[in-house]
C-alpha cells in the first residue's frame, strides 16, 4: 500500500520557502547536500504553510456556515480545545488548551466550527494576548450572543528551549464580552465549569 499526502500547497510559495529555507541552513554551518537534509527545506517549506494555514481562512465564513436559530439562553462551554501556534517574535511553537464560552441569544452555531475558530487563528503568527481577544471578537461580531468568554492556557517554547529556560511555565490569558463582564455569577459560573 502506498501512502498520498493530501495536503495542499501553492507551488510557486513552496518553491520560494525551499530555496530561502536552503540558504539559511548553508549561513548555519550545514551541508545541505548531506541525504538527511537533501528535501529538509522542502519539508520545512510545506510544514511553515501548514502551520500558516490560517492566513487563507475566514473564521466569521466558518461560523455562518452552522448558523441556527435557536432560544437557548444559558452558557455553552467547549473546553479543552487542543491549539498549537507559533510566537510571532520567535517562530517557535506554543501550545496548549483553549476554553470558549458564550451564551447565545437568537443563535447557535456547531460545536466544531467553534474550534475551527481557534484553530484559524492559532495558525498564523500570534501572540497569546491577541489570539485570545481574536476568537472572542470573532465570535461576538458572528453570532451577537449576549456574551463571550475565551480562556488560552499555553506553554510557549520561546521560553522553555532558549532564553530563560523555564520548563513548567505556563501563561493564562482571558478576554469577556457582555454577560461575562457584567454578571459576577456567570463568570464564577464559568470558573466552576472549567475546574
Amino acid at each position: 500500500m502506498s501512502y498520498t499526502n493530501n495536503d495542499h500547497y501553492t507551488p510557486e510559495t513552496t518553491r520560494k520557502l525551499e530555496e530561502h529555507y536552503k540558504e539559511v541552513m548553508k549561513l548555519l554551518g550545514e551541508d545541505t547536500e548531506r541525504e538527511g537534509l537533501v528535501r529538509t527545506p522542502l519539508r520545512v517549506a510545506r510544514a511553515m504553510q501548514f502551520l500558516t494555514k490560517g492566513y487563507q481562512e475566514d473564521p466569521a465564513a466558518i461560523l455562518n456556515s452552522a448558523k441556527f436559530r435557536e432560544e437557548y439562553q444559558q452558557m455553552v462551554l467547549i473546553k479543552d480545545i487542543e491549539m498549537y501556534s507559533l510566537c510571532e517574535h520567535h517562530m517557535l511553537p506554543f501550545y496548549g488548551k483553549a476554553h470558549v464560552a458564550y451564551i447565545p441569544d437568537g443563535f447557535i452555531t456547531g460545536i466544531s466550527k467553534i474550534t475551527r475558530v481557534v484553530e484559524t487563528f492559532a495558525r498564523r503568527f500570534q501572540v497569546q494576548e491577541r489570539l485570545t481577544v481574536q476568537i472572542r471578537d470573532c465570535i461576538q461580531e458572528t453570532l451577537n450572543p449576549m456574551g463571550v468568554a475565551v480562556v488560552i492556557e499555553a506553554e510557549h517554547m520561546c521560553m522553555q528551549i532558549r532564553g530563560v529556560q523555564k520548563q513548567h511555565s505556563k501563561m493564562v490569558t482571558s478576554a469577556f464580552t457582555g454577560t461575562f463582564l457584567k454578571d459576577m455569577r456567570t463568570r464564577e459560573e464559568l470558573m466552576h465549569l472549567l475546574h
